[in-house]
């Protein structure tokens, strides 16, 4: 999985609209949040670029997390 830090993801809103973007981007993508922690979780054929532009253009800056 691949996990993100978005610092702007405040509310049920933002986590609807976030799943809603990845989960647009294949069928297969698994989204996990985490309002605490501002974290973002993401599992399946999908590669880091492609979720950062699909945050970004909804409005979400999302930081890598290294592990």
């Amino acid at each position: 999985m691949l996990e993100f830090v978005v610092a702007d993801m405040s509310c049920n809103h933002c986590v609807s609209s976030i799943t809603k973007a990845l989960t647009a981007l294949s069928p297969d993508v698994s989204v996990e949040t985490d309002l605490d922690t501002r974290r973002v979780k993401v599992g399946g054929p999908i590669d880091q670029a492609a979720i950062i532009a699909a945050l970004d253009e909804i409005g979400f800056e999302a930081t890598p997390v290294q592990a």
